[in-house]
């Protein structure tokens, strides 16, 4: 039980924390601001000393794609059009219950727009019981919980390629849009094995090009985004050396390093500054280590101001190289936080079909044991520690 007498006591210390914080932000801001004056100047050099020496720089720096000072506003999207999205959720395994297995469920949402066609909304269950898949991961020393999230990235792309493939078998001939929750850029596919990696990233980059290959696009939407990487272009402004070199110039003390004067410092905080609520900044390509095992796939990004906060868009490389494409891309995106007041009404639906509660939980492991007795399994029950949690009389 939280005591919130006790917990009171510590909030004067956060809120002073959180104003001296955001004293700093501003000033971070302030230096932010004009090196971008300065970056929109030179990004033609800029440009180039990142071509000639990110081999020698400590952090990835991204590659604007467009002018830095354009900033368009997004226009209405066509009344006509479809979105479809998918979230995953999951229940982790554990050896307290009464057999050890996970559920991975996918929530899968159509939202036909302006067409008179009701729309989809479903999940798909898929329960791994077999020791052969609990332990498929453990030889590279990946726990089988980690795995499992790992599993549900792939189950909610390969969900959303199915979908794209079943609207399209209909006839369309009106603008689509897929968009996932989150970032296209797996970060956590670095620390993996090559072969485990390659089980992973492998289906999704196969499901992405089934949405190629039908002409969906595909978005990527980070609500509330802690990515730095425009900032990461400005440190190449705020650097004072002809040429950058971060191990020669500054190996002893990157901490204290020139260029980062105003970080830490989140992308989401400063394009809030540059944007006007409907528009967007530049698109950038990712340089992000990751990315370069993409292949033609490569990740651009760009922010987008929705009005409740700036967004992150993440695209594939084939997404952005249509220009017109790419319009009627923000559009529908701006348009589906509008219709959710504030974030995307499909992935929220996705979400809400997806997630598991603590009663879907209770019937899962119901109708599992029912069908253990039904094979003819004994002493079937949860642990004992499991069982005194439950009826816990505190």
């Amino acid at each position: 039980m939280l005591d919130l007498v006790k917990l009171a006591q510590q909030l004067p210390d956060i809120g002073q924390h959180l104003s001296r914080e955001a004293q700093a932000v501003q000033r971070r801001l302030a230096a932010a601001q004009t090196l971008w004056t300065a970056a929109v100047n030179r990004q033609a050099d800029l440009v180039d000393q990142m071509h000639r020496h990110g081999d020698r720089l400590a952090f990835a720096v991204p590659q604007p794609h467009q002018p830095l000072a354009s900033y368009p506003t997004v226009s209405p999207a066509s009344p006509v059009h479809t979105v479809i999205a998918t979230d995953g959720s999951q229940i982790a395994p554990s050896h307290h219950e009464i057999a050890y297995c996970y559920l991975i469920n996918v929530g899968r949402v159509v939202l036909p727009y302006g067409q008179g066609c009701a729309p989809l909304l479903d999940s798909l269950p898929e329960v791994v019981f077999k020791s052969e898949d609990l332990a498929i991961s453990r030889p590279w020393g990946i726990a089988t919980e980690d795995w499992m999230g790992y599993r549900r990235t792939v189950a909610e792309a390969l969900a959303l390629a199915d979908l794209g493939a079943v609207v399209s078998q209909r006839g369309r001939s009106s603008p689509m849009l897929a968009l996932v929750d989150g970032s296209l850029i797996y970060w956590f596919l670095e620390s993996l094995p090559e072969p485990a990696r390659d089980l992973i990233l492998g289906p999704i980059l196969a499901a992405w090009e089934q949405l190629r290959q039908q002409q969906i696009p595909l978005v990527g939407y980070l609500s509330a985004s802690r990515s730095a990487e425009t900032m990461n272009f400005l440190r190449l402004a705020a650097c004072p050396f002809a040429a950058p070199d971060c191990q020669q110039h500054c190996g002893a003390s990157p901490d204290k390093a020139p260029c980062g004067r105003f970080l830490p410092l989140r992308d989401a905080t400063f394009w809030a500054t540059q944007l006007a609520p409907g528009q967007c900044s530049p698109f950038w390509r990712s340089g992000a280590p990751m990315v370069e095992r993409y292949g033609d796939q490569a990740i651009y990004f760009c922010y987008l101001h929705v009005g409740s906060e700036v967004a992150r868009l993440e695209m594939p490389a084939w997404v952005v190289a249509d220009a017109d494409r790419c319009q009627q891309v923000l559009a529908m995106v701006l348009a589906q936080v509008q219709k959710g007041y504030g974030y995307p009404v499909s992935l929220a639906e996705a979400h809400n079909l997806a997630v598991v509660r603590g009663s879907d939980r209770a019937r899962f492991f119901l109708l599992l044991e029912q069908e253990m007795v039904r094979a003819g399994l004994t002493n079937i029950g949860a642990s004992s520690k499991e069982t005194r949690k439950r009826g816990s009389i505190a």
